[in-house]
Formats: C-alpha cells, sequence, structure tokens
C-alpha cells in the first residue's frame, strides 16, 4: 500500500508539474517567448538560491563540504558545457552562432540544455527521497508531500521548457526531455522506499549539485542573452519578468512548506 501511494505520489508530483507548466507556457504564455526567458532565469536562481541551498544548509552536513560541493557541480557543468561544444565542433557552433546574430536570435548552447536536464534529473531524485520518507512517516503527510512538490516544481519546470525550447525550437522534444527528468521522481521515490535511511545522508549533496547546475545555467546561458541594449520600455519588462520568476517561485514555495 505505502509502496503504490508512493508511485502514484511522485508520478503525479514529477510528471504533472510538468504537463501543468508545459501548458502554461506554450499555451497561454506562449507568445511571449523573450520574456519566458528572463521568467526562466528568475525561477531557476531563485530555485537554486531560495529552496534547494537553503534546504541543503538545513541538515547537519558541514557547509564547507556542501560548498565544496557546489564549486564541483560548477565546474562539471562547465566542462559538460565544453565537451558538448566540442563535440558538435567549432565551426558548426561557431555558425550557428553567427546565424542567430544576423538574424537575431538567441540560441541556448546544447550544453546548457544537458546541464539543464541533469540538474533537474538529481533534483526530481531528491524530490523522490524526500516524499518516501514522507509516506513511509504517514499516507497523509505523504500526500501534502507530493502537492507540496508539485506546487514547487511548476515555475522551475517552466523555466526548464522555455530554455530547452530555447536551444533547439522544438516544443515536443523539450516537453519530453523535461517528463522524463520529471519520471526520475518516481526513480526516487522507489530508492527511498529501500533505502530511507541511507539516502538522507546524501540529500544535501542531491539539493546542492541540482542547485549548482541551475545557478551555471542562468549564469552562462540566459543572463548574458539579456545583455543587449533594448529601449527603456523592453529593460523595464525585462527586469519586471526576471522579477516574476524569482517571485513565483518564492511565492510557490512559502506556500508549499506551509502547508
Amino acid at each position: 500500500m505505502v509502496l503504490l501511494a508512493i508511485v502514484l505520489g511522485t508520478l503525479t508530483a514529477g510528471i504533472g508539474s510538468v504537463w501543468l507548466a508545459a501548458l502554461l507556457s506554450f499555451g497561454v504564455l506562449a507568445r511571449y517567448t523573450q520574456h519566458m526567458l528572463s521568467l526562466a532565469a528568475g525561477a531557476l536562481l531563485a530555485t537554486a538560491f531560495m529552496h534547494l541551498l537553503p534546504e541543503a544548509f538545513e541538515g547537519q552536513t558541514g557547509a564547507h563540504k556542501l560548498f565544496m560541493a557546489l564549486l564541483v557541480g560548477l565546474i562539471f557543468f562547465f566542462l559538460l558545457d565544453k565537451a558538448e561544444l566540442w563535440h558538435h565542433g567549432h565551426e558548426h557552433h561557431q555558425h550557428a552562432a553567427d546565424k542567430a546574430h544576423l538574424e537575431g536570435h538567441d540560441n541556448v548552447p546544447a550544453g546548457g540544455n544537458w546541464a539543464v536536464l541533469a540538474g533537474d534529473s538529481v533534483h526530481c531524485f531528491g524530490d523522490g527521497v524526500l516524499i518516501a520518507s514522507a509516506f513511509v512517516a504517514d499516507l497523509r503527510l505523504g500526500v501534502i508531500a507530493s502537492l507540496a512538490v508539485l506546487a514547487h516544481e511548476v515555475p522551475h519546470h517552466m523555466g526548464d521548457l522555455m530554455v530547452l525550447r530555447s536551444g533547439a525550437g522544438n516544443k515536443r522534444a523539450a516537453f519530453l526531455k523535461v517528463s522524463l527528468a520529471g519520471a526520475v521522481t518516481s526513480l526516487g521515490g522507489l530508492a527511498g522506499y529501500w533505502l530511507v535511511d541511507q539516502l538522507q545522508e546524501y540529500l544535501p549533496y542531491f539539493l546542492v549539485v541540482a542547485s549548482s547546475s541551475f545557478v551555471y545555467v542562468a549564469l552562462a546561458d540566459l543572463i548574458p542573452q539579456l545583455q543587449k541594449r533594448l529601449t527603456a520600455r523592453e529593460t523595464v519588462a525585462q527586469i519586471g519578468w526576471l522579477m516574476a520568476g524569482i517571485a513565483l517561485v518564492a511565492l510557490v514555495s512559502t506556500l508549499a512548506h506551509t502547508h
């Protein structure tokens, strides 16, 4: 009974949050692609600094170890970006960059896509472990934890979808990739059910590594795209959407923790 509840709860939280994010990103807000990039940057930074890192430092793990994990994570995603660019070839990347510049379109490098997916998967795995821990303690607590994870993942997945769509230009591919990452929540739930005591010790590291991917993508891929000459009105809109991403994550995280 508990195992079935964990599977249902993690699927609802992991996949359901992606579906809701897709409805918002590709439906109601689909016309505001450039604004959504600003919102994505704000959402990713807020998820890292206002949700993941504070939770990681609430545990008993030493700050020095967690900061080392954060540094290693940032370097890892930097190297992942480099490896992806090397794989595609310098000339191909330069041609794509020149073409984007000439056409006035900005694309997220493919390495940024991998960083988002890797960080998202780690994050979702950690969410699954948390949900499993809640269900093991009490079924009602597990339901609340599942709904809380679903709520705070929606703005985060909106950011992921916009990053991936900006890189590939394909809504379906972006949706599929983020859905697969969201499904990792169930793997975390299953692992948490069998190894809840052992994995609890490593949860802070999951949170820190996930946060490092979001910080890297926001600062290395998204923020540089926003640093271009704009009119005063466009600049205000850009900053407004950036702050909206931060506020949205802060709001749903606060509500999730409150309930």
